[in-house]
């Protein structure tokens, strides 16, 4: 931890809110006093809640809203507050933040993705301090994406972070209920191994966020699968946390890195529909690495256009893979079960290609 050159923090609406909404400034304060500090040796990316939470209190609501109007209302308002926030409190120690709201599109398609990565990158060299948010204003499924924390991992392989650091209410991953007696503060977490079990609380305490225990542990196996270590704790003990001091719950790395946006596309994207294979096509995407092709579909479902998200599925309607289809569903009907050559012929060229060429594709696990 103390090597660690570049860092994604990210922090949880409780952790910044009171529970009636509204920011606290102290609490902010006492994060960027922190994180400033922690500056000076390492380049430092924020991916920060509280949006919604902060819009509550300014819209007269008095808990956060369950319909998703009211929730994209309240993002709206608070988004201006927490950022305005930041700026102020960087600002004495003349540190610039740059604001950068994003969506799963944003990095699971090609293009989209590059430019993330460019412009994180940007900030940081220039110098800048990134606060990384989901667009909560206009996003629909993801509004409800894990309280930024699944968030925070995938912008950690972005970025090619050193080291995550989830801060929570919690000091760290318990055994248990925290508040039950004879709880136990796990230290270390190896591999999935070490979570059996263990019971993992789905609820924060303050209720101005949307996570909970169950969406940190989710977001370390994803960063820590995909080479990236990842420190679970408290907001209080952020401190100890960036200084490399022994405090809440450490994951070790379990995988190596892979590739950007297929990490994306597996735990960020939602299907906007589902292409049935054949035998022969699922044993060619899952254990040759081939694209697939027209001559594999069995069956077409749901309304997508080409560049959408897709889950592959087998005859028993298993999910094994996900890829970003290159036609529209309306299309598809007439390829299935034909080959490339044939639709070339009769179509056009524009036909001979795959559904889901293999660099957009991601296998899922079991």
């Amino acid at each position: 931890m103390v090597a660690a050159r570049r860092v994604v923090v990210k922090v949880g609406s409780s952790s910044l809110t009171t529970a009636a909404g509204g920011l606290d400034a102290d609490r902010v304060d006492a994060l960027v006093d922190v994180l400033a500090k922690a500056r000076g040796a390492r380049e430092v990316v924020l991916v920060s809640s509280g949006a919604i939470a902060a819009g509550l209190a300014p819209l007269g609501l008095d808990r956060r809203p369950r319909d998703l109007a009211r929730q994209q209302a309240a993002a709206s308002v608070g988004q201006g507050l927490l950022v305005a926030r930041y700026t102020a409190s960087f600002a004495r120690y003349g540190i610039r933040v740059g604001q950068v709201l994003l969506t799963s599109d944003d990095v699971s398609r090609r293009a989209h993705y590059r430019n993330a990565y460019r412009t994180l990158d940007q900030l940081l060299s220039m110098g800048a301090l990134p606060v990384v948010n989901e667009n909560d204003t206009v996003a629909t499924d993801e509004i409800r994406f894990g309280d930024n924390d699944r968030l925070a991992a995938l912008v950690a392989h972005l970025v090619r972070a050193d080291l995550l650091v989830l801060l929570s209410d919690v000091d760290g991953l318990y055994d248990g209920d925290p508040r039950t007696p004879g709880a136990r503060r796990i230290a270390e977490v190896r591999g999935p191994a070490d979570l059996d079990g263990v019971s993992i609380g789905s609820a924060g305490r303050a209720g101005v966020g949307t996570g909970g225990m169950v969406t940190k542990v989710e977001a370390a196996g994803i960063a820590a699968g995909a080479g990236v270590p990842v420190v679970l704790t408290s907001a209080v003990h952020a401190a100890d946390a960036l200084a490399g001091r022994p405090t809440g719950t450490y994951f070790h790395r379990t995988g190596k890195r892979g590739a950007d946006r297929l990490l994306w596309l597996a735990h960020a994207s939602t299907p906007r529909g589902a292409l049935r294979l054949d035998a022969g096509a699922v044993r060619a995407v899952t254990e040759r690495g081939s694209s697939l092709l027209p001559a594999g579909l069995t069956a077409v479902e749901g309304a997508f256009v080409a560049g959408d998200p897709v889950d592959l599925v087998d005859e028993s309607g298993h999910a094994v893979a996900r890829g970003l289809v290159n036609f529209d569903a309306t299309e598809l009907p007439r390829l299935l079960g034909r080959s490339t050559r044939d639709l070339a012929r009769e179509l056009g060229p524009a036909y001979e290609r795959e559904v889901v060429h293999r660099d957009d594709l991601v296998l899922l696990r079991p």
